[in-house]
């Protein structure tokens, strides 16, 4: 089947698609945005978060198919311009928030969100916010400053 959508403000197309194919194998092998990891393929670790109509899912766990007509965010689309990071993925760089980096675009795209619908979060929210992406490295706290900052450098918190 051909599935017909938006992928980060560009309307985009993928055909042969089979009926069971993630939406994740589609952004990934067919149109060429590796940003979102394909990790635990279960919806368990957030490593493959994009945003679909403006909620965050795990593209493992959504059919291609189901895609169809909508729109979708990846981490490649929270950039601010071509070749340069968006305030979210910038605050992750100089807060020293990635390490091994597999999580990164899953915490990034939940981030983003999570500033979008809060631009002014309390600790808690934020760790409500990223808690569906597991990361092994970090410990989190520079995660959270990372967080903390992107909010501070929008003008949007105190």
């Amino acid at each position: 089947m051909r599935v017909t959508f938006t992928v980060n403000g560009r309307e985009r197309q993928a055909d042969d698609v089979w009926e069971g194919e993630s939406l994740l194998y589609v952004l990934r092998e067919r149109l060429g945005l590796p940003g979102s990891k394909n990790a635990c393929e279960q919806g368990e670790c957030g490593s493959c978060t994009v945003r679909l109509d403006g909620v965050p899912v795990c593209a493992c766990l959504v059919a291609a198919g189901q895609a169809e007509g909508r729109d979708v965010v990846t981490v490649e689309g929270l950039a601010a311009a071509e070749g340069e990071l968006g305030p979210v993925q910038q605050a992750f760089v100089d807060a020293g928030a990635v390490q091994c980096g597999f999580c990164t675009p899953g915490l990034l795209v939940a981030a983003d969100d999570l500033l979008t619908r809060n631009p002014d979060p309390s600790d808690a929210d934020i760790r409500e916010a990223l808690s569906g992406n597991l990361c092994r490295c970090t410990g989190y706290e520079k995660i959270l400053d990372a967080v903390r900052l992107a909010a501070a450098r929008t003008g949007k918190a105190p």
